[in-house]
């Protein structure tokens, strides 16, 4: 008899049974309601500790896991949402970052603790926001290493975010987080950017 798994963790399948609950390839514009698109690689990323990089060069190897917050102080109801699911990702083959609307002390203050334990890039302008094409906050986007858009969910949609974290968790062989859970927020349509 195994451990216990964590709360809110869809175990990892192998084999056969895998197969049957991967989402077929979709378009990504179909995936997303023709919303979000591919970034510009070039569009600059500046993290907590003051570097600044395109986004093509902080995905030389490996997909990215980004949750989308503004800078707003009412955001941090969504704060364990995004902290569970970077929390899963983070042991698999890509990147776990938050993507706050804001300064430094911005996020400082939305993310408390949880600034020191990931990497999150400042977007003060909303130019990564705006090269995505998200049109609403939170979101929950999957990048490819080659920094196109596999999958991203606008809003706080239980359903929408369940979704790009079952191809994340496809893509990299991993387990995912579930949503909703008990004490999650209610569904909300976002924050326009």
């Amino acid at each position: 008899m195994g451990s216990p798994r964590p709360l809110g963790v869809v175990p990892l399948q192998f084999g056969p049974e895998r197969q049957a609950n991967v989402s077929p390839a979709l378009e990504p514009s179909a995936r997303t309601g023709g919303m979000a698109q591919n970034p510009d690689p070039f569009v600059e990323l500046t993290n907590l500790k003051g570097r600044t990089r395109p986004l093509d060069d902080w995905l030389t190897t490996f997909h990215l896991c980004l949750i989308a917050l503004p800078s707003r102080p009412d955001t941090q109801v969504y704060v364990p949402v995004a902290v569970r699911t970077l929390e899963v990702f983070r042991g698999a083959d890509c990147k776990t970052a938050f993507l706050i609307t804001g300064n430094e002390q911005q996020a400082r203050r939305l993310l408390g603790a949880d600034a020191d334990r990931f990497v999150v890039f400042l977007d003060p302008e909303r130019k990564a926001v705006g090269s995505l094409g998200l049109t609403h906050l939170p979101a929950f986007v999957h990048l490819r290493a080659d920094t196109t858009l596999a999958d991203a969910a606008e809003g706080w949609d239980p359903q929408a975010w369940d979704r790009v974290a079952e191809g994340l968790g496809a893509a990299m062989a991993w387990t995912r987080p579930v949503y909703p859970m008990p004490g999650d927020p209610p569904a909300f349509d976002g924050w326009a950017t």
